[in-house]
């Protein structure tokens, strides 16, 4: 088959390369270049996409003898990812800018682009197995490696993306595949992992947000007596299940913490509360995808709410692009904006976004 290997500079980006050209495959190495305006060099493990990345992918490239080029997908990573991203917060959402990024560029924008130009798939570094059925239909499983499984980013892929997609390091541990980086003499072995929203290098989402929208003051009111507490520069910087940074008078509160229960992005307040407001066991989601066929009819299933939270056994059920789930017991800081991924068992049966969480009795 012609591959093109996603690589983005790291470590696993580069075994994926090398391991899917020792199966036989044709493989081009292709970096994105998803920043307009990239950095030189690599300031710490947060970020990507500077030069120094596409430099250390090209030299993984040399190593492994296959033709290397850069595609420049910045304006739709600005597009789909970036400005999605303040829209979702500025609604009052709590999106997850990687499963975006999946969705939208990876294996789409990346993926339509490869096909166009005659390759027959795309590999890339995540941590995740792809399981063929007897029939020719694959599925999409957790990593062997649970402390790196990716398979919850990788929950919006359909099937026909799955059918083009490839995952060469999904049966191996994370200390192996840098093992094996150094036994290939890539540069890159050693190099940090990269962590955090790939486009606020520094870290301070807050601060990245109020540039784009500006300091909007507000109000932080008590969920369960409708009392003025605390003010704001902007409910978008807020999330449910957030205990830092509030900024609260404690000094005529109860000794219980405080979290944020609720953003109301219309009135722009903040709501707050103690942790027993926090727990939901009822999820409304929309804008599902499947990685197969919808389920039909009610099905038992595994939810995950985060990419490394806890799968909590469920019930689900499908109706149109809307997903109903009821959790066998509650979980905290469930957020609007956030995606619920499906298993059954190791098996990723597809996620939507969360519209809607609540306490059913």
């Amino acid at each position: 088959m012609r591959v093109v290997a996603a690589m983005s500079g790291g470590v696993d980006s580069a075994v994926a390369a090398g391991r899917m050209l020792d199966a036989g495959h044709e493989v081009v190495g292709v970096h994105l270049a998803l920043s307009q305006s990239a950095a030189t060099l690599r300031e710490s493990a947060r970020g990507c996409c500077t030069i120094e990345d596409a430099g250390d992918a090209r030299r993984v490239a040399d190593v492994l003898g296959i033709p290397f080029y850069v595609w420049d997908m910045a304006a739709r990573f600005k597009h789909d990812v970036m400005e999605d991203f303040v829209a979702e917060y500025s609604a009052g959402r709590t999106p997850n800018p990687c499963l975006r990024c999946n969705e939208k560029i990876k294996f789409s924008a990346l993926l339509d682009k490869a096909v166009a130009l005659g390759f027959d798939a795309v590999a890339t570094g995540h941590y995740a197995q792809v399981v063929e059925r007897a029939d020719g239909g694959r599925e999409l499983h957790r990593a062997v490696d649970s402390a790196k499984d990716q398979s919850y980013v990788l929950g919006v892929l359909d099937a026909d993306q799955l059918a083009r997609a490839f995952f060469p390091l999904g049966d191996t541990t994370k200390p192996d595949i840098r093992a094996e980086a150094k036994e290939r003499g890539f540069y890159v072995a050693s190099k940090p992992d990269s962590h955090d929203i790939c486009f606020i290098a520094n870290g301070d989402t807050k601060g990245w947000l109020t540039s784009r929208l500006g300091e909007q003051p507000g109000e932080i009111v008590d969920a369960a007596s409708g009392e003025v507490v605390g003010s704001h520069q902007g409910a978008y910087a807020y999330t449910v299940g957030q205990r830092r940074g509030l900024g609260l008078d404690r000094s005529h509160m109860d000794g219980d913490p405080r979290y944020v229960v609720g953003v109301d992005a219309a009135s722009n307040r903040v709501m707050i509360g103690t942790s027993d407001l926090l727990g939901v066991n009822a999820i409304r989601g929309d804008h599902a995808r499947w990685c197969g066929p919808p389920p039909e009819g009610v099905v038992e299933v595994g939810a995950q709410v985060r990419a490394h939270g806890e799968e909590v056994p469920a019930q689900a059920w499908a109706s149109g692009d809307d997903v109903e789930v009821r959790l066998s017991g509650r979980i905290r800081g469930v957020a609007p904006g956030q995606s619920v991924v499906l298993y059954d068992g190791t098996r990723v049966v597809g996620s939507a976004s969360i519209a809607k969480s609540w306490l059913e009795r």
